[in-house]
């Protein structure tokens, strides 16, 4: 048993250290799965085939609607220029002398919107360095002003977010995208507000310096290993941003927010109405799987809202797109890889989780002190840390303790609610360490150093969502779900 649990650890340094390399996750996934299967003395055929490939295709299964979808409508946005005039509308009402909340709102209006966030980074970088430059911000604030917009409140906290994060622990769970809607918002506001706090005292720090924006030098990236660490972190893969053509003309702010509205109140309209009217008892039959609504509902819901977008944002900027069909070429294609890559970290997981030696683990897990939200919330973050992806090591966690804490929470009267909520954000924490796909690619996209800038992320992204997710833990441990 103690040689199966070192085959696992082994396995994961090995998965850690080889993808930050550059290696992509599509092999190193099963070759981990091999060596920690190997420890344990289980057939390794048998788990490449039968474990590991069902739980992939299990993954893809579920949801590869939502990276399909989720891509489009990203690549739809920026192309057709609606990215940019959201920019340049906060950058018109904020201006220079509020360059930090202008790139933070702008972020998070797009991305709540579902926008992908790899889009988001390319148009967020240039706005941002011209409003940092001109109000004299060291430009080495510009990431982490970045992921407080984009990576933090609006992909694990602000209920409805269609991002991929919130979307993986509906099935599981029998949860919507808007699970414990007034503990979300409220982790929203912790990671809101200590961000903005944080980058202000940076700021004040920096101009009582005289510490002006710094050298216009860009970072040099490899970018082949750039996009293996990408694609694994979230679903869009950056080969494509460069794909398709981009609108000579940006539509107007009203026209460039619409589709964004129609992503969260379609997906509201969804959960609240039209799915709980429906009859949906033909689910339990055999031919649809001998399913539910409560599995299934929340991924229709977000699908359906990013259909409804990107059709509403062909039609109000069909002119605007010079090459449409490039365009949503170019999106489809971005998904394949991100979900590809994801799922065989599921596969790996699924894997690990048949071991016999995972028993000392989950033993470890469930044992730990302060209830199974705080077990939840550790198994999800040391996963996520590990992975460097927020979705891989979620899904590895739910994947392989999900049943057991849904037994936990039928016993104890948990709401699985408040789980849903607790685990999303416990993904978006200690994933953005430095091997973190996003983070990379940021800090590049911004011409910055992790010497330079990593502090700061680390501060609004990793101990904003920590006290957050502490503020949840503890107001849902007395009050419940809300």
């Amino acid at each position: 048993m103690l040689l199966g649990l070192f085959g696992i650890l082994l396995a994961l340094g090995l998965l850690m250290f080889l993808a930050y390399r550059g290696w992509t996750i599509l092999l190193l996934a099963p070759l981990a799965a091999a060596i920690a299967a190997v420890f344990s003395s289980e057939p390794l055929l048998a788990h490449w085939t039968q474990t590991f490939m069902g739980a992939a295709a299990g993954f893809l299964a579920q949801f590869f609607p939502l990276f399909l979808l989720g891509a489009l409508f990203g690549k739809l946005m920026d192309d057709s220029g609606s990215v940019d005039a959201i920019a340049d509308f906060m950058t018109e009402k904020l201006g220079p002398q509020r360059a930090v909340l202008a790139v933070v709102l702008a972020g998070a209006l797009v991305t709540y919107g579902g926008v992908s966030l790899f889009v988001a980074f390319f148009v967020l970088a240039p706005m941002g360095i011209a409003l940092f430059r001109s109000s004299g911000i060291p430009r080495r604030l510009l990431p982490a002003a970045i992921a407080l917009g984009t990576s933090t409140f609006t992909m694990s906290a602000l209920p409805g977010t269609p991002a991929i994060q919130n979307a993986i622990p509906m099935p599981f769970f029998g949860t919507t995208p808007f699970a414990a809607p007034g503990l979300g918002l409220v982790a929203a506001a912790v990671m809101l507000s200590f961000g903005l706090w944080w980058l202000a005292l940076r700021e004040r720090s920096a101009r009582r310096a005289g510490e002006g924006f710094g050298a216009d030098d860009t970072i040099a990236t490899d970018e082949v290993k750039l996009r293996e660490l990408a694609t694994t972190a979230r679903e869009f893969d950056p080969a494509e941003i460069e794909h398709g053509q981009a609108a000579s003309e940006r539509p107007p702010i009203s026209l460039a927010v619409l589709p964004l509205v129609l992503v969260v109140g379609v997906n509201l309209l969804m959960t609240a109405i039209i799915l709980p009217a429906m009859d949906t008892a033909y689910l339990a039959e055999p031919r649809w799987g001998s399913s539910s609504i409560s599995s299934v509902g929340g991924v229709w819901s977000v699908a359906t809202a990013l259909l409804v977008g990107s059709i509403v944002l062909v039609i109000i900027n069909y002119r605007r797109l010079p090459a449409l069909r490039d365009s949503v070429d170019a999106g489809a294609n971005a998904s394949v890889l991100p979900v590809l890559s994801v799922a065989s970290l599921v596969g790996f997981g699924a894997v690990v989780a048949a071991l016999p030696a995972f028993e000392l683990v989950r033993e470890w897990v469930l044992g730990i002190g302060g209830g199974p939200l705080v077990s939840l919330a550790l198994a999800t973050n040391i996963l996520a840390a590990l992975t460097g992806s927020a979705s891989g090591g979620m899904t590895i966690a739910l994947q392989a303790l999900g049943p057991t804490f849904m037994d936990i929470a039928a016993v104890t009267g948990l709401n699985p609610e408040l789980m849903h909520r607790v685990a999303v954000i416990a993904s978006g924490t200690l994933d953005s360490l430095p091997h973190n796909g996003a983070v990379v690619t940021m800090l590049a996209v911004c011409g910055c150093t992790h010497r330079q800038s990593y502090l700061d992320v680390v501060m609004v992204a990793v101990v904003g969502a920590l006290l957050a997710l502490l503020v949840v833990i503890v107001l849902g441990s007395l009050f419940g779900s809300f």
